[in-house]
């Protein structure tokens, strides 16, 4: 079985396996199969078009499933208008009638000359960085909580307030780098959680934010998903390629660094892309899918285990002091909160064994957010560790897994979120 995903810019991914054959005793199985290998494929390479080359049952299967009105409709509806503005379809046919493969690849970032602000939108809060020439003078923090404003104005202001803050730290500003978990094309805001308040007849005002602030500041300005920042400022520090980076935050933010050093058009918004197959795994709240890397790499998780271990949450209190209550709990040596990491740490290293199958290059796993402060971080990390020395053998010996190393945390997600932009040296 042969499957192909077409982006608008006509670029295709495909990912080959096998299957029964539709008149095998088990040729049930292929269904669950193919739906989850489409589902994991499409969060994690995006496209409108999907090619299903193999068996007519399953490619009839899947385009039931991803229809207006199937059990996949919160992604037909997503893939197709919201984020390629297109309608989204299934195509089923022959391995052979899938087209070729047409990966695209661009540089990203690394550009450290001059006065830049670096900053990352999280659902809990802001951070802004002033750097110059690739050193951050400044950094700050910020609460904020915009998922539950319907007022984009409340993101404008939020964020303009923090830049215009860090650009008084120095003589001049030449660019501005940011990155937020979403998807964004051309610094247009196509999809984000954080604007999941935002009404349809006002969603104007969100998609345009950034081509806004870039205008007023009359300064370059590039955003990007932020964990393709996080995969960056892993190459950076690294000085190699092949680097996954997975943020654990609000949610789970992915990105991707080739072994060539570049990004490709992929979404790798790896929070919606399924790790857990069960019947009874949990349901990711936006999508209402099941076992999909949200509730298994971020706060979210942290909240769903703390009653099984024993940890009661406070109410009237934001998501960031819940993170903060519970890791505390941790460093005090409570036992139901080490469970919990160590869980995370197990769940980890799964689910690197099966973004191995998609990230071809794979040489290194940086592990950062949040979530992996202090004690956790550790925790999280021996998990994985020894689910992959023990069952993963292979992919043990080639994929290193890290977290942030000091370097890491001087070059940091503020600096590569800076690094985005080219400053025009003939304007200069």
């Amino acid at each position: 079985m042969v499957l192909g995903l077409e982006r608008a810019d006509g670029s295709v991914s495909r990912f080959e396996t096998k299957v029964f054959r539709d008149d095998h005793p088990r040729s049930d199985a292929n269904l669950k199969y193919a739906e989850r290998l489409v589902k994991f494929l499409l969060w994690q390479r995006g496209g409108w078009k999907a090619y299903v080359g193999g068996p007519q049952r399953i490619g009839d299967y899947i385009k039931e499933c991803y229809s207006p009105n199937g059990p996949r409709a919160f992604d037909y509806h997503f893939m197709g208008e919201d984020v390629y503005e297109k309608t989204f379809m299934v195509i089923p046919c022959t391995p052979e009638q899938v087209p070729a493969r047409r990966e695209r690849e661009q540089a990203l970032g690394r550009h450290l000359d001059g006065c830049r602000i670096g900053f990352d939108l999280g659902a809990s809060d802001v951070k802004v960085s002033a750097v110059v020439d690739g050193e951050a003078i400044f950094s700050k923090e910020v609460v904020w909580e915009p998922r539950k404003q319907s007022d984009p104005g409340y993101h404008y202001d939020h964020i303009m307030a923090l830049l215009e803050e860090a650009a008084t730290k120095m003589p001049r500003v030449d660019a501005i780098g940011g990155s937020s978990a979403g998807v964004y094309v051309n610094n247009r805001v196509m999809i984000a959680s954080l604007f999941r308040g935002v009404p349809k007849d006002r969603f104007g005002e969100a998609r345009n934010m950034f081509l806004r602030i870039r205008e007023e500041l009359g300064v370059p300005l590039e955003i990007v998903n932020d964990g393709e920042v996080t995969a960056l400022a892993g190459s950076m520090s690294l000085e190699d390629n092949g680097v996954l980076g997975i943020a654990l935050g609000s949610s789970e933010a992915g990105g991707y660094v080739t072994g060539t050093g570049n990004i490709t058009g992929w979404l790798n918004e790896l929070a919606f892309a399924p790790v857990d197959y069960s019947s009874t795994a949990p349901i990711e709240e936006w999508s209402g899918d099941r076992g999909c890397g949200a509730r298994y790499f971020s706060q979210q998780c942290v909240f769903r285990l703390a009653p099984k271990a024993g940890i009661e949450i406070p109410e009237g209190i934001t998501d960031a002091e819940k993170l903060r209550f519970v890791q505390e709990r941790l460093e005090a040596g409570h036992d139901g909160a080490t469970k919990i990491w160590k869980s995370i740490g197990y769940y980890m290293g799964y689910a690197i064994a099966h973004y191995a199958e998609f990230y071809d290059e794979l040489k290194h796993v940086l592990i950062l957010g949040r979530c992996t402060s202090g004690t956790g971080g550790t925790l999280i990390l021996e998990g994985a560790g020894q689910v992959l020395t023990s069952e993963f053998g292979e992919i043990a010996d080639r994929v290193n897994i890290q977290l942030p190393d000091e370097k890491s945390r001087r070059v940091g997600q503020s600096i590569a979120a800076a690094s985005l932009p080219a400053i025009d040296q003939e304007k200069d």
